[in-house]
């Protein structure tokens, strides 16, 4: 059954997520914003979380003056998929996570090596 959950204890849960990452890595995150939307775009109705940018491994000398990266997580198809609250936070966890991998450059199958894919 889905987590009912509004989305301000959404909100707060993936932030206790960005709490646990290590602070030397969150220190080297830079020009971009985290965003909390309900639902992804219809053609994906079950993507978790969504990284928009240039990764970090890819930027050069010339990379300048950009518009942020964007990290959404989407609350819709995380509660649909858990069955309480404990299970949606370690959920909202590793879709932080993948995501923020994403941000440093490391690819979907080195995730699934790693179990965050």
């Amino acid at each position: 059954m889905p987590v009912d959950m509004d989305m301000d204890r959404f909100s707060e849960l993936v932030d206790d997520a960005l709490d646990q990452i290590p602070e030397h890595l969150l220190d080297k995150i830079d020009n971009c914003v985290w965003m909390v939307e309900d639902e992804p775009e219809p053609g994906d109705p079950d993507l978790l979380g969504l990284y928009d940018g240039v990764p970090l491994s890819e930027r050069g000398l010339d990379y300048g003056p950009v518009l942020p990266d964007r990290i959404v997580i989407y609350r819709g198809p995380l509660t649909r998929m858990c069955d309480d609250e404990d299970d949606l936070a370690d959920e909202i966890r590793i879709t932080v996570w993948h995501e923020v991998a994403h941000y440093f450059g490391i690819d979907d199958d080195e995730l699934d090596e790693w179990g965050y894919a």
